[in-house]
């Protein structure tokens, strides 16, 4: 590697340093940043410059999330490769190369020995694995669902030595072959000892294991119940005792009652505690949109309203607590944790149904106000927490000749949210009135600090994270909307 750290002193004492740590900076997955830890007020934002960047040989997309501990920034990409990065100058500690794309943020934890800590990951191809956060040193790795197109995209979550990881597939794309055997695939939640990668415990979205359902038009071979696969860093709830996670679709007739829905697992033995479905009967696979491919495709197809996004666990006044989730719907619904998820309040965004690439997809930021989706149609809404009424909507126009809107999860501190474009603008707004306060257009060429010949693109799925006084954005991400490819992090300070 090029630009190598001259030294490696470790991470020294984490819990003194700002972090940003995992998915959502923190088990409720509010994807808010307190002051003591963004070392960066409002005031300060517009004054935002690029400090450095680094290229990421190879990549086309860079699909992981910055994590900041210790004054280091973790972060995946396509090409499999988990990166240790100086944050206030960008060299690069160490690199590991993982058995496929890594695009889960890398969620930080202790290990057994004083001071030292490990970095965990999954990557596409359903292997989760622990490294030495110091050094990238394999220290486990386990498949975690054999499944051939198994996939882990939400960030584990650590509590108390215990990994919690979610289980994704491809099988709605596969499902697109007539002569594929339509469908196997269940999604899950398992518990691993962080220490050792063994498995505690593993729940399967769709408790039923299938079996043959019968043949397509092409005489292949059918099974069911299939689906639910769980995209999103599961959140947790020390308190109540349970991790909530949110579902997609179901992949077969009929649908599953635990999909397109918000689940609750008991954290010490996975038992399911409660489930409500938001959007029921939603069977869909890709083959659905192509009247050519829809041999596979069930009978009254559904819309493809998966919960793509971690449900926010936030505080009420008065000392309730509110589970936010937004769908690809477009539908953002608050659940009452203390009554088996119970519906609160259901705001609908906007009156036009979306279509299958959805309005929210990978997720929204809450303070002690609002909850902030950014939208696929383009633009970012704030809603109150208390009755989801909407408070303001700041329509966004994207960059000349581009796509608009906004897939990627929104990150905010006190008084601002950032939210990445597919148009490759990384903006930042005024939680007040969703007013631009800073923006910078990402979709150029970059000189790095590692000599790698990088450029910057859109953003679609993972936002930016801020910590110690700095933003970090990783930039290029192809996808349904045309999205830009790029293989660049860019670092923002102020002067």
């Amino acid at each position: 590697m090029s630009n190598r750290c001259e030294a490696n002193p470790g991470l020294g004492d984490v819990a003194a340093k700002p972090s940003w740590n995992g998915w959502g900076a923190g088990l409720t997955n509010a994807r808010f940043q307190d002051a003591a830890a963004a070392q960066l007020d409002a005031g300060q934002v517009p004054k935002l410059k690029l400090k450095w960047a680094f290229g990421f040989p190879g990549a086309k997309a860079v699909y992981g999330q910055p994590t900041v501990v210790a004054g280091r920034v973790f972060l995946g990409v396509d090409t499999g490769y988990v990166y240790s990065i100086d944050a206030p100058t960008g060299c690069v500690y160490w690199s590991y190369h993982a058995g496929g794309p890594v695009r889960s943020a890398v969620s930080i934890g202790p290990a057994q020995g004083p001071g030292q800590y490990l970095a965990y990951f999954g990557d596409l191809k359903g292997n989760v694995y622990a490294v030495d956060a110091a050094t990238g040193q394999q220290i486990w790795k386990i498949n975690l669902d054999d499944h051939p197109v198994a996939r882990i995209t939400g960030a584990p979550q650590i509590y108390r030595n215990r990994l919690y990881v979610p289980v994704a597939s491809f099988e709605e794309v596969s499902a697109a072959d007539p002569t594929y055997q339509c469908c196997t695939f269940r999604g899950s939640v398992a518990a691993l000892d962080a220490q050792t990668g063994r498995q505690i415990w593993k729940s399967y979205i769709i408790p039923q294991a299938n079996k043959p359902t019968g043949k397509n038009a092409k005489g292949v071979q059918q099974f069911g119940p299939a689906g639910g696969g769980v995209w999103n860093s599961p959140t947790l709830d020390p308190k109540r005792h349970a991790l909530y996670v949110g579902t997609g679709d179901a992949y077969t007739a009929p649908a599953a009652k635990t999909t397109d829905a918000i689940v609750a697992l008991d954290l010490d033995s996975g038992k399911m505690l409660w489930s409500v479905q938001d959007t029921p009967g939603d069977a869909w696979v890709v083959g659905c949109v192509r009247e050519k491919d829809r041999e596979n495709c069930p009978k009254d197809a559904g819309p493809d309203y998966d919960f793509g996004s971690s449900p926010i666990l936030q505080s009420l006044p008065g000392g309730k607590s509110i589970l936010v989730a937004g769908q690809k719907s477009g539908n953002v619904w608050g659940h009452d944790p203390d009554h088996k998820g119970a519906v609160v309040w259901k705001t609908a965004v906007f009156s036009t149904p979306p279509k299958a690439q959805g309005q929210i997809v990978w997720g929204g930021t809450a303070d002690n106000r609002n909850a902030y989706f950014g939208l696929n149609s383009g633009g970012i809404v704030a809603l109150s927490l208390k009755n989801g009424e909407r408070d303001w909507f700041a329509s966004i126009e994207p960059g000349e000749g581009r796509h608009g809107g906004h897939d990627a999860a929104i990150s905010a501190m006190a008084g601002v949210i950032f939210s990445g474009g597919w148009d490759g603008v990384l903006r930042a707004l005024s939680t007040k009135d969703g007013k631009i306060l800073w923006d910078f257009d990402m979709v150029q060429e970059f000189k790095t600090v590692n000599g790698v010949a990088a450029k910057g693109g859109s953003m679609g799925s993972s936002g930016p994270t801020i910590a110690g006084g700095m933003v970090f954005a990783g930039s290029g991400y192809p996808g349904v909307q045309n999205g830009v490819n790029g293989n660049v992090l860019l670092a923002f300070g102020v002067e």
